[in-house]
């Protein structure tokens, strides 16, 4: 048994059919089909059981996926050493980041732009979307999530606290202005649409007793232009605030609120290098953005008042 053929197996596994084990190994769906009867024969067992939805694991299957999954991280440490030795110490090679598309629009470019700077062998794709990415599928290298997982063979690390904060357009809160909480009983409320809230941690205007809301998408940057049109109030990332200068913060001595970034991996990628020295270099710089942001944030608030 070799590697590729353990390659094969996982894309399978993770990928749930042929044509999906082809999209993760960029290989003609029939290639993947032939390589996995010929596994199957080499071991004399069957691995993958064909039903309605797929291709499901067999219990000697699921046996060899740790055994499937150590092989790919020897063989992803030793790319990563030799990638190393041939760009100068510098990080090198491709790497897929998941993000929620706040952090991904506006924490993660200037971050990453930094690092790829600094890194020029360095390719990094960023993949921002509103749900939880499923890492043992491989849909990314690392994620970064918005509460810390409980299950699962993986390796959790805080990237950065933030906070977020209520807040409306100038001209919005000129025609309704918010002195007291309890004028917020009374407003429009922009916010996610209730259930595609994927993570309850999400649920920032349940938090607050906000009202039902008036416009909703599952997207922080559909909501965010929502405020900056003057569709009412909702709660924003601080570090989003200063890519918006037409928002200001309502009732900031009342409410704001704090989360964290997890940094999410493969329990098996410790002993990447290369994934580990991006990591590293990805919490430096993420925290060192964030504290930029955010102060920033405060200035506005302290030097332009609402109404």
């Amino acid at each position: 048994m070799d590697w590729d053929d353990l390659r094969i197996f996982l894309g399978v596994a993770r990928g749930e059919s042929l044509s999906g084990a082809g999209r993760l190994l960029r290989i003609d769906p029939a290639t993947v089909g032939r390589r996995v009867a010929r596994l199957e024969a080499a071991l004399g067992t069957r691995l993958f059981v064909k039903g309605p939805q797929g291709y499901a694991l067999t219990e000697a299957g699921a046996r060899l996926v740790p055994d499937a999954e150590r092989a790919e991280a020897a063989a992803l440490a030793a790319m990563g050493r030799l990638a190393g030795a041939g760009a100068g110490g510098g990080l090198s090679g491709q790497i897929r980041l998941g993000a929620p598309d706040g952090c991904a629009n506006y924490l993660l470019p200037q971050v990453l732009t930094r690092i790829v700077a600094a890194n020029p062998g360095l390719e990094v794709q960023l993949v921002a979307l509103p749900r939880l990415f499923n890492l043992s599928k491989r849909e990314a290298d690392m994620a970064i999530g918005v509460s810390r997982p409980e299950t699962g063979r993986l390796t959790v690390q805080k990237l950065t606290d933030y906070h977020l904060s209520l807040a409306a357009s100038r001209d919005w809160l000129a025609r309704h202005p918010v002195r007291v909480a309890e004028d917020l009983q009374r407003q429009s409320f922009v916010g996610y649409i209730p259930d595609l809230i994927f993570d309850k941690e999400l649920d920032y205007l349940a938090e607050i007793g906000a009202p039902p809301v008036s416009y909703s998408s599952n997207s922080v940057s559909v909501q965010l232009n929502f405020l900056r049109q003057g569709a009412g109030l909702g709660v924003v990332h601080d570090f989003a605030l200063p890519s918006a200068p037409e928002l200001l913060r309502v009732l900031p001595e009342q409410i704001r609120l704090r989360r964290s970034f997890w940094l999410i991996r493969h329990a098996e990628d410790t002993r990447v290098a290369r994934l580990t020295g991006f990591a590293e270099a990805l919490i430096r710089e993420c925290r060192a953005e964030m504290q930029r942001l955010e102060a920033l944030a405060q200035r506005s608030v302290l030097t332009d008042s609402p109404p």
